[in-house]
């Protein structure tokens, strides 16, 4: 029933798999889905455009302009159409497209132009997919919200067996399923999540600031957003972008400016994640000109503290409201997340250490655990920081389901 009258798009790349497309059609029809199937023309060696066309009961389109009259198939149509895109297949050449923002068929230039949620299920060779490129793109469309449907292992076309099977149409279809269900699960909702470094000026050049990129941030906003939350994102200067549009922004660049935000939007908020690196101190004075070398006085930099924001909030925080912190150590990791946790009035706390390899500043992945206020401890494995945000969302779920 979660499937039923959703318009879903369907992108098939070039691949033996994409025969697998034929019954991942019929299921979504079966299940009551509207499917319209966009194809790359390499697709076609595999499997012909009027399979699909029979089975979605719609064209299948690979071209952008149909007959000769000059009609064409709008691409921006497609996307702001469909509720779900799927790419299954998806070719490490097609995915290495969507990585790069190419627009060179109908089907990618679908993918630039959808504003809905957007599963990838790799299917190619052994060492095509555990190939570092490909890992690397995979990583990348995570940590812009693309859910990526790990492939299988099995035997692979090559006659080699490992990992690269596409997943099957029936646990691709069961994965919609939980996609559409998530979409509603914190609808209603108010996050205020933090991200990013916060710098602290010494004069108009200088400031102290750390490594943060702001992934982990910017992925917790929208898993939330694509569980139906609407978030309210106070980020330091970072780079990247927001997609989804129940993401309301709001840039900073000082740990101040950072608590200030906070302090105003909190109250109004049901939940807040504060995932951002604020740095603890900050230059006394700040000059108000470049400070030359050999100045007098450089030699020392005088600090004072920033305002803690992670315990402001817990001091103003109501009996309805969730509070979640992050906690990055080096050592005592444990002990300290757990001071923290009570300290700061938490109800529940991420820790990652700079110990574990992949975890910390600047990479794709994390390695967390969560400590709870009920005394409860959930280790994970290394994963992308997408799918820690998911993990994350799901604990702040069961909050309010009354299962944490």
């Amino acid at each position: 029933m979660l499937i039923k009258g959703k318009h879903i798009l369907l992108g098939v790349t070039g691949g033996i798999a994409a025969y697998k497309a034929a019954l991942l059609v019929r299921l979504l029809v079966k299940a009551g889905a509207e499917v319209r199937v966009v194809m790359t023309t390499a697709a076609h060696q595999f499997i012909t455009p009027l399979t699909l066309a029979t089975l979605s009961k719609n064209p299948a389109l690979t071209e952008f302009t149909k007959g000769v009259n000059g009609e064409w198939n709008n691409h921006v149509d497609l996307g702001l159409w469909g509720d779900l895109m799927v790419i299954a297949p998806a070719s490490a050449n097609s995915i290495s497209k969507l990585v790069e923002g190419k627009s060179d068929n109908l089907l990618t230039a679908v993918f630039l132009s959808a504003r809905c949620p957007v599963l990838v299920a790799p299917a190619m060779d052994l060492d095509m997919y555990s190939n570092e490129a490909t890992q690397s793109n995979l990583m990348i469309l995570q940590q812009r919200g693309v859910r990526v449907i790990n492939p299988g292992i099995g035997e692979l076309a090559s006659g080699l067996s490992g990992e690269g099977r596409m997943a099957e149409p029936e646990e691709i279809v069961s994965i919609i399923e939980t996609t559409f269900a998530n979409a509603n699960r914190l609808s209603g909702k108010k996050v205020l999540v933090t991200a990013g470094p916060t710098y602290e000026a010494i004069d108009p050049v200088r400031f102290i600031g750390n490594h943060s990129t702001g992934k982990m941030g910017f992925a917790l906003a929208e898993v939330l957003a694509d569980n139906g939350a609407e978030v309210m994102l106070v980020t330091g200067p970072v780079v990247l972008k927001t997609k989804n549009p129940r993401i309301q922004r709001t840039d900073v660049v000082s740990a101040q400016e950072m608590a200030d935000a906070c302090l105003a939007i909190f109250p109004s908020c049901d939940a807040a994640i504060l995932s951002a690196a604020v740095a603890d101190f900050r230059p006394v004075s700040t000059s108000k000109s470049k400070i030359k070398k050999g100045t007098d006085g450089m030699g020392e930099l005088l600090l004072e503290h920033t305002t803690d924001i992670l315990a402001s909030l817990g001091k103003i925080k109501n009996k309805n409201q969730t509070l979640v912190g992050f906690a990055l150590e080096t050592e005592n990791e444990i002990e300290n997340a757990k001071i923290k946790l009570e300290k700061k009035n938490l109800d529940f706390i991420v820790l990652n250490s700079l110990q574990d390899l992949g975890a910390g500043f600047g990479v794709d992945t994390n390695k967390i655990s969560i400590f709870t206020k009920a005394g409860k401890t959930i280790n994970f494995e290394l994963k992308s920081k997408a799918d820690v945000a998911a993990d994350i969302v799901n604990q702040l779920v069961l909050i309010y389901k009354n299962e944490a």
